[in-house]
């Protein structure tokens, strides 16, 4: 199976493949290149969810995720767990804005 041109891919293809490409994007740099270390992981919530994650700087907040997410405790965030990240993430996301949307329909 090939990566499909983005022009040519559907937005949930583009989507796929963007956090294919930012996973590696951080998992690479240090370690495993499968597998974000506490540190490639710290920095991809800091760059890439800091909007989502509020205080993701904080070194608590990066420990917690990591050890949320470290589901077999081997000290690093595999792609699997990754995707476990931002699914419940975008469930989150989802769900405010539903709550949101039905409050702003009641003021009407």
């Amino acid at each position: 199976m090939s990566l499909p041109n983005p022009e040519n891919a559907s937005t949930l293809e583009n989507a796929m493949q963007l956090l294919i490409q930012t996973f590696h994007k951080y998992s690479g740099k240090e370690g495993d290149k499968y597998t974000l270390s506490r540190a490639e992981l710290k920095e991809m919530l800091i760059t890439e969810l800091g909007n989502y994650l509020g205080n993701a700087q904080d070194k608590e907040a990066a420990d917690k995720v990591m050890g949320d997410l470290d589901s077999n405790n081997d000290g690093e965030v595999d792609f699997t767990e990754f995707i476990i990240l931002v699914g419940a993430l975008t469930v989150a996301c989802n769900d405010f804005f539903l709550e949101y949307n039905d409050k702003q329909e009641k003021k009407k």
